[in-house]
C-alpha cells in the first residue's frame, strides 16, 4: 500500500470515527431532553430572593424581572424552561448576623418576595406545598414553587415562630446556617452542644408533626447524626455534597451517607465550586482563617467586607469546578447511600463563582447527559432529578398525618 493511499484510508477512518462520537454525544442529547419532559427537576436550593434583595432595598421585583433575560443574575423564566425545572425551593435565607426580632423580619420578607413573585408570574409558577401539588403543576406546564428557610436562627428559638412560618409556605428549614444557633452546632463555627440540645430535638420533632422537611446542610456530623436519629420522617441535604470527595465540612460525611438508607433521606447534590473541586477542600483551612479575619475587620462593613474578598481572590484564586466533578460526587454517593438518595441543590444565586457547564438554570440537563454517558439508566437519571425528593415529601407527609392528633410542641429554650 502505498503512503497516499495509507493516509487516505486513515482519514476515512478518522473521519467515521469522528461521525459515530458526533452521532454518539447527539443521542444522549436527545435522550437527555426526553428525560426532561418526563419528569420534572426539582432543585432544592435558590437564593434569587436574596439577589433581588441585595440589588433592590425595596425588594421590587421589577428591579430584577425575571420574565426578562437577567444577565447578572443565574436566574431567569426562560432559563429555568430551558433546564426543565418543574420544582423549585427558593431559599428565603437571611445570614446568620442578623439575630433574634431582626432575623425573623427579615425572614417574613424574604417569604413576601416568594409570594409576590407566584403572584407577578402566575403564568409560571405557582406556590406547591405536597408533592402531589409538585406533579401537578409540571403536568400543568408550571413550576412548583416551595419555600426553605436557610437556617434557625431565622425562628428566634420560638416554636411559635416555626409553626408560622410553616403557615406561610416554609416547606423545610436548614437547623443552622454558618454560625451555631442555641440548641445545634453548624459546621462552621466551633462545637458548642455536640449536636443537638433538647430544645433542637423537640424543633426537629415539631417540623415532623408539621410535615416540614429537616435539613442538614450546613451542620455539623454531630447534629446530622443526632437528628437522624430524632427524626420520624426523612431528612435532606438541600445543597451540600460528598466530603469523600471534597473535604469541606459543609459536605457529607460517608459515616452520615450509610445511615440514609434507613432514614430514606436524599443529598441534593450541589454546585457550589469550593464545595466540589477536591483541591478547594485541601485548601479550606487557609481560606476559612482568611474570611473569618475579614469577618472580624468588616463587622459593620458590608461593601468593604465584598472588596476585600474580591481582593484576596485576585491572589488566591479558587480552584477550577467542572461539571465531571459534580458527577464524581454523585457517583460516591450512590456507592456508599445508593441511587435513591441523591437529589440536586444547585445553588444559583447564592454563589460568587459558578461550575464549567453548569453556570445557570439552563445547564440542568447537561448534567443529565454526563450521568447518561457514565452508564447510569433512565430511571436513575429521574430518581436523581425529581423522584427521590418527591419519595422524601409523600414520606414526610405521611409521618405528619399519623401525628395528627399530637398537640403542638410547648417546648421552651432553656
Amino acid at each position: 500500500m502505498t503512503f497516499r493511499r495509507a493516509s487516505a484510508l486513515l482519514t476515512v477512518v478518522f473521519a467515521a470515527v469522528a461521525g459515530l462520537s458526533a452521532q454518539s454525544a447527539s443521542s444522549v442529547a436527545d435522550r437527555a431532553a426526553a428525560l426532561h419532559k418526563t419528569v420534572p427537576v426539582i432543585d432544592g436550593h435558590n437564593d434569587y430572593p436574596w439577589a433581588l434583595r441585595e440589588k433592590s432595598p425595596g425588594r421590587d421585583l421589577n428591579v430584577l424581572d425575571i420574565r426578562q433575560p437577567q444577565p447578572s443574575l443565574m436566574t431567569d423564566i426562560s432559563r429555568l424552561r430551558a433546564g426543565g425545572v418543574g420544582g423549585q425551593f427558593w431559599s428565603v435565607y437571611v445570614p446568620s448576623t442578623m439575630q433574634g426580632k431582626e432575623a425573623v423580619r427579615a425572614t417574613l420578607e424574604q417569604i413576601d418576595i416568594v409570594h409576590r413573585m407566584v403572584a407577578k408570574y402566575p403564568e409560571t409558577f405557582v406556590l406547591t406545598r405536597t408533592a402531589d401539588d409538585v406533579e401537578r403543576a409540571f403536568k400543568a406546564g408550571k413550576i412548583g414553587s416551595m419555600i426553605g428557610m436557610e437556617g434557625g436562627h431565622s425562628i428566634d428559638s420560638s416554636l411559635a415562630t416555626l409553626r408560622m412560618m410553616h403557615a406561610l409556605g416554609a416547606g423545610y428549614m436548614t437547623l443552622t446556617h454558618s454560625s451555631n444557633v442555641p440548641w445545634a452546632d453548624s459546621a462552621t463555627d466551633t462545637p458548642a452542644l455536640g449536636g443537638l440540645s433538647p430544645f433542637g430535638e423537640a424543633v426537629v420533632r415539631e417540623m415532623n408533626r408539621l410535615g416540614m422537611l429537616v435539613d442538614l446542610s450546613h451542620v455539623s456530623p454531630d447534629t446530622m447524626a443526632d437528628a437522624i436519629r430524632v427524626s420520624k420522617a426523612p431528612v435532606i441535604f438541600s445543597h451540600s455534597s460528598a466530603r469523600a470527595v471534597c473535604d469541606h465540612p459543609r459536605n457529607v460525611p460517608d459515616e452520615i451517607l450509610t445511615q440514609l438508607p434507613a432514614n430514606g433521606g436524599v443529598v441534593m447534590v450541589t454546585f457550589v465550586p469550593g464545595f466540589i473541586a477536591p483541591e478547594a477542600g485541601k485548601l479550606y483551612p487557609q481560606t476559612s482563617a482568611m474570611m473569618r479575619q475579614m469577618a472580624e475587620k468588616y463587622a459593620d462593613d458590608p461593601a468593604g467586607m465584598r472588596a476585600a474578598r474580591a481582593e484576596w481572590r485576585k491572589t488566591h484564586p479558587e480552584p477550577k469546578a467542572t461539571l465531571s466533578m459534580v458527577a464524581d460526587h454523585i457517583d460516591h454517593i450512590r456507592k456508599v447511600a445508593g441511587i435513591d438518595h441523591i437529589g440536586l441543590g444547585g445553588d444559583f444565586d447564592g454563589i460568587d463563582t459558578v461550575i464549567a457547564g453548569l453556570e445557570d438554570v439552563s445547564k440542568y440537563p447537561a448534567l443529565t447527559a454526563e450521568l447518561l454517558r457514565r452508564g447510569y439508566s433512565d430511571d436513575d437519571v429521574k430518581k436523581i432529578l425529581g423522584l427521590n425528593i418527591l419519595r422524601v415529601m409523600r414520606r414526610a407527609e405521611a409521618v405528619a398525618v399519623s401525628m395528627k392528633g399530637e398537640p403542638p410542641s410547648v417546648a421552651v429554650d432553656k
